[in-house]
Formats: structure tokens, C-alpha cells, sequence
């Protein structure tokens, strides 16, 4: 049977769907605030335009360490935690970033739940490289 990554499959959907929203919300600025390219002088739109850019930079590599933990046989319980993860700190992230430019808890909350998702999931898989050698 071929493996079809069911629960990387749930997160990617999950993440992509939220990726959408996030990239509604700047079309919405643009329109509200006349701005065709860049960001303009426009605080709003600048940080919808990095909370944007932050999920693109950081959610394609937890997916892909999903997937590689998904194909080394990690629990489901593992699975569902690490991915719930990142999905709620990007949720985090982007509300922490909207309130406020500078840090505010949601995005400390999002940055550590992004960054512990990102560690966990690295050291699950270099323990499983190590122990298979």
C-alpha cells in the first residue's frame, strides 16, 4: 500500500487554507489603501504583507519535516501535536503581528510554538537517522 501521508495531508490543507486568509487580507488593504505594489505608507498593509511573508518562510519547512516524520513512522499522537502546533502558532503570529508592529504575547506565542514545532520535529528525525545507523 502506498503511504499517502494522511496527516501531513490534513496540516498542508489546514495551513494552505489559512495562507489563503492571509493573502485575502492584503488584497483587502490594497484596495482600502490605493496601494498596486509595495506597501506604500501604509502601517497596516506592511504588516499584513510580513505576516504573510513569515508563513511562506517558515510553514513550507514544518510541512516537509511533518512529511519526513510521517514516512520514519512517528506516532499519530506526535503527528497531530506538531502540526496543530504550527498551525495554531501561525494563527498566533498573524494576530500578534496585527495588533501590534511591535511584540505583543500572540506573537511570542506564535514565534516559540513555531520555533519548538520546528525543534521537536528536527530532533525526532535526527534521533531516528541515529538510531537506524
Amino acid at each position: 500500500m502506498v503511504n499517502t501521508l494522511p496527516l501531513t495531508s490534513l496540516f498542508a490543507a489546514l495551513l494552505t487554507l489559512l495562507y489563503i486568509v492571509l493573502a485575502i487580507r492584503i488584497i483587502r488593504l490594497r484596495w482600502k489603501e490605493r496601494v498596486g505594489l509595495g506597501t506604500g505608507e501604509s502601517l497596516p498593509l506592511k504588516a499584513a504583507v510580513r505576516v504573510h511573508g513569515n508563513f511562506a518562510e517558515y510553514v513550507p519547512l514544518g510541512l516537509i519535516l511533518l512529511a519526513l516524520m510521517e514516512l520514519n513512522n512517528a506516532s499519530e499522537g506526535l503527528m497531530f501535536a506538531l502540526g496543530g502546533l504550527l498551525f495554531v502558532a501561525r494563527i498566533f503570529h498573524a494576530i500578534g503581528l496585527t495588533k501590534s508592529i511591535g511584540v505583543s504575547i500572540y506573537r511570542t506565542i506564535g514565534v516559540l510554538g513555531t520555533f519548538a514545532m520546528l525543534i521537536i520535529s528536527a530532533g525526532f528525525l535526527l534521533g531516528s537517522v541515529l538510531a537506524s545507523l
